[in-house]
């Protein structure tokens, strides 16, 4: 009966509480959540909202699956990840292959719908710092063309989104053109160097000069052949129809004015910044020279390299020794070292470099390595390009300390890819080879192990334990010079070609060149290869150029590496590398046990998949597909 009598008390107290109370208590907030006029009414918030917009970089280029792997740069060790639907031609709109590489359609639009809302919020937000406005506005635009450069570069055009679409409108929208696009792309990347000047540069924010950079990379792609509409035609036209060539190619103007922009924007960059030791008058030494490439591909993210080099990034993922272990499973832009090093340090040797590569490395006096010369194929990794050791592991080059279980087997730290005399009538195969003691399922199949972009500093194993912060690249003032480069030989400026391909080859310690007309185009496109591998590059660069068939499309070759000992001589135990104890054979070989590479002009463009045809009818397929 008391708790009747309290209930009833209580009701009548509620009854006389003002309804204005009521409401207030119904309006809470939600604590999971953060309102639009909140988040816009905030400096900090407002910038909380943009980072998102960059989350969609992920770890950039250091992914465990590399990019490099769809190029004739690199194999990837292992099978059934669906790189070989991309590499031999069976890709889809329903098959479109590993989903990890390449970004995805939905993804990339996902991404452009978060810089569309703060696009559409920033200019009406109600925060007083002016200055971050527009920084973060600029980000903004820097970053919705970014992926709109993205969907273009590996699609073909798109439908023009440029703002937030709600849950009531009609999401049936055709692709523009690629002008079209083009245009857009140039639009919002004129806005971001507008508003982000003097703004400053934070690593891993983009600046004016990352708009410059993009800019100059957008220009060149649109005036390269693969984007002429009449040169496609007459080059797909023994293959069959090229239908929709609006969507992938312009279709009228003047191809020479658009190679001259492309000059324009690239020298435009070039004048704004400088970047790491691109003024020298004669070839470092090579020692200096592996120096500078191994602290290029470092960006300042390791102690034993030179940080300066950090001035040629202009657009970077950063990358932090703080995050939570999914899974035991290595994160990408930490565990790079992990992710492609040698099994003999119980890495996984992901992306591995294929023969071809590592042939189009110059010798140090700039001419060409050949098999066919004796000296050359008797010892092919002696007096190569400086830039071949910053970048590849091969038989007997030295590397970081072992793993404690490794080091009787090699206290010499030295890379094992071959097979070597044991001097009582058997042989030895090599720790990093896929029949290494250690681990004999996550060996090279090329014989080789990248080694740019993994910290060489002997305090960082590379290990789950471990984390380098070495930062990816996504944009780089020497790429920006061989832009110019290409641009000024397409524009007849060869004088001037000729000054930044010097520049460029000095800091690798490399020779001048002198070479002319076609001649000096393929040298360009080789020291470019060079320069960039591992970056991205060589996927675009062979299909813009309509080389693809004869590079991307060739089959993989790899290096067997064998040891005999020498009359009389005593074999070393534990083995190391010694050419005055072995006679060293190096054979060339096709291999094709993960894939067997083909080419389809098809494979030029991405198809996009069924289920983004399936949600926008306009959705028109690229050609071929």
């Amino acid at each position: 009966m008391k708790n009747i009598k309290l209930y009833s008390i209580l009701i009548a107290v509620m009854a006389i509480v003002p309804i204005s109370c009521s409401e207030d208590y119904l309006e809470t907030k939600p604590l999971d959540k953060v309102s639009s006029d909140a988040t816009w009414g905030d400096g900090a918030l407002s910038e909380a909202f943009v980072f998102g917009v960059y989350s969609h970089l992920n770890y950039g280029g250091f992914e465990e699956e590399g990019l490099a792997s769809l190029t004739d740069e690199a194999m990837f060790t292992h099978s059934g990840r669906g790189i070989n639907v991309i590499n031999e031609g069976t890709l889809s709109p329903t098959g479109t292959g590993n989903v990890n590489i390449i970004p995805q359609w939905d993804e990339l639009f996902s991404a452009i719908r978060q810089a569309n809302i703060a696009i559409a919020e920033l200019p009406n937000a109600t925060f007083g710092d002016d200055g971050l406005r527009d920084r973060l506005l600029g980000e903004s635009y820097f970053l919705r063309a970014y992926y709109y450069h993205q969907v273009v570069r590996y699609y073909g055009s798109s439908p023009i989104i440029d703002k937030p679409y709600g849950l009531d409108e009609d999401y049936a929208i055709a692709r523009g053109t690629y002008e079209e696009n083009i245009n857009f792309i140039l639009s919002d990347l004129d806005q971001a160097i507008a508003l982000l000047k003097d703004k400053g540069a934070t690593p891993g924010r983009a600046s004016d000069l990352s708009a410059m950079g993009l800019k100059s990379r957008v220009l060149l792609y649109a005036a390269s052949d693969l984007r002429h509409g009449p040169t496609v035609s007459a080059q797909s036209s023994a293959h069959g129809s090229y239908g929709n060539l609006e969507l992938v190619a312009y279709t009228s103007g003047d191809q020479a004015s658009r190679w001259n922009a492309a000059k324009v924007a690239s020298k435009a960059l070039l004048d704004a910044t400088t970047g790491y030791k691109l003024d020298l008058s004669g070839p470092v030494s090579p020692e200096e020279g592996e120096a500078n490439y191994v602290a290029l591909s470092m960006g300042g993210g390791s102690g034993a390299a030179d940080a300066a080099a950090h001035s040629d990034i202009l657009f970077e993922r950063t990358h932090s020794a703080l995050y939570t272990v999914e899974s035991n499973w290595p994160l990408g832009g930490i565990h790079q070292g992990i992710n492609n090093g040698p099994n003999g340090y119980h890495n996984w040797a992901g992306n591995t470099p294929i023969q071809q590569l590592v042939d189009d490395y110059e010798m140090m006096d700039g001419s060409k390595f050949d098999w066919e010369n004796p000296e050359h194929a008797a010892s092919p990794y002696t007096d190569r390009d400086p830039r071949f050791y910053a970048t590849i592991l091969y038989d007997g080059a030295d590397w970081k300390p072992r793993p404690s279980d490794v080091v009787s087997i090699d206290p010499y730290d030295q890379i094992q890819t071959g097979t070597y005399d044991d001097g009582a009538g058997g042989t030895i195969a090599g720790v990093d080879t896929r029949n290494s003691v250690i681990e004999n399922w996550n060996g090279s199949r090329t014989g080789y192990y990248v080694r740019k972009f993994i910290d060489p500093d002997p305090s960082v194993p590379d290990n789950m334990s471990s984390a380098q912060l070495v930062p990816w690249p996504f944009i780089r003032y020497t790429e920006i010079a061989l832009n110019y480069v290409e641009a000024c030989l397409e524009t007849g400026d060869e004088a001037e070609a000729i000054l930044w391909l010097n520049r460029i080859r000095y800091r690798a310690g490399m020779p001048a060149v002198s070479a002319t007309g076609s001649e000096l185009v393929e040298l360009y496109r080789n020291e470019r290869r060079i320069e960039l591998a591992y970056e991205e590059q060589r996927y675009f660069d062979a299909r813009r150029w309509l080389i693809a068939p004869e590079t991307l499309g060739r089959g993989i070759k790899v290096i067997k590496v064998t040891a005999t000992l020498k009359t009389g001589a005593t074999p070393h135990v534990p083995y190391r590398y010694d050419p005055e104890v072995y006679d060293y054979t190096y054979n060339v070989v096709d291999n094709t046990e993960n894939e067997t590479r083909t080419w389809e002009d098809k494979m030029y463009f991405m198809p996009i998949s069924r289920d983004e045809i399936n949600r926008n009818e306009l959705l028109v397929q690229n050609p071929g597909y």
